[in-house]
């Protein structure tokens, strides 16, 4: 059974999203812990990020790399910052976190409660900055 990622992925279930190339997609998580929070996902479905193959993870952080910079421009953090966990979809995935002010608690599970309105808003601004 496809992962809610790949369901994404392939259109079959809408997203906020800031990017994409051929093997990546970047959009907002739908429990952002944090306004702006994003998540960086491999197309290729693969659990464990530690089991991409080497060249998919490196393409994956420079992915990754490039859509933090925009959320650095857009959104102006103090520094976006980056977790995995893993357990929470069976889909590599990495998630952008901006960083408002030092001491701000990145982990997950604590999301916030963003109207649809923001999302959209947010999404275009990062989406605004990305340099593929």
């Amino acid at each position: 059974m496809s992962s809610i990622f790949t369901k994404i992925i392939n259109q079959e279930i809408p997203c906020h999203k800031v990017a994409e190339s051929d093997t990546h997609l970047a959009f907002l998580d739908i429990r952002p812990v944090v306004a702006g929070h994003t998540l960086i996902v491999p197309k290729k479905e693969i659990d464990y990020l530690f089991d991409l193959p080497d060249d998919l993870l490196a393409e994956t952080m420079i992915f990754a790399k490039k859509i933090a910079k925009a959320m650095d421009k857009a959104l102006n953090p103090v520094r976006t910052g980056v977790t995995v966990e893993g357990l929470e979809v069976p889909h590599a995935h990495v998630h952008l976190i901006p960083i408002y002010k030092e001491g701000q608690h990145v982990g997950l599970g604590n999301s916030i409660k963003l109207k649809e309105s923001e999302m959209q808003k947010i999404a275009k601004q990062i989406a605004d900055e990305v340099e593929l």
